[in-house]
């Protein structure tokens, strides 16, 4: 049946989406760096009482930029070692998607400024952090899960391809 098979082709794309995503997760350190600045931002969100339309405003940035590192990373792979001919071409093509990457986050950072950089914000930012020593604990134990995460994580497979390939 045709109705199947294109519903089958349709659902793949979900599990060729999801792929994607996992791999970015181990695979670019770019990427996990955002998913945690995505953590910070929505819990400074939360700590900040911010309005629905304040937070799809925040979800709208986390993700365009998310989305950016996605097709940077998709085009660095690309153009990954191309022939001599091409070297020029490859190199703009990767630098570009970086600069796309950059302009996206500072537009998200724009954002973020307007939606923090009030008093009132940074207030409540401040003492939902420092409220009890649990709780500055439990934030200084988070930093400490977001560097593992965003530059440790995955090092063990990174280690093993390069010991291979010599």
């Amino acid at each position: 049946m045709r109705i199947r098979s294109d519903l089958a082709r349709f659902g793949r794309g979900f599990v060729y989406a999801w792929n994607g995503i996992r791999a970015a997760v181990k695979e670019e350190r770019n990427f996990r760096f955002h998913i945690c600045a995505a953590f910070y931002a929505y819990a400074a969100a939360w700590l900040a009482g911010c309005t629905a339309v304040e937070l799809a405003l925040l979800s709208l940035c986390v993700f365009a930029v998310m989305a950016m590192e996605l097709m940077n990373s998709a085009v660095e792979r690309a153009v990954d070692k191309p022939d001599t001919t091409h070297w020029w071409s490859a190199g703009a093509a990767k630098d570009m998607a970086a600069g796309a990457v950059m302009v996206t986050a500072l537009g998200a950072v724009c954002v973020a400024v307007c939606l923090f950089g009030n008093t009132a914000s940074l207030r409540a930012i401040w003492l939902g952090v420092t409220a009890s020593p649990v709780r500055i604990v439990l934030w200084a134990a988070s930093l400490v899960a977001a560097y593992w995460f965003t530059f440790r994580f995955g090092r063990k497979k990174e280690k093993e391809e390069t010991e291979h390939a010599e």
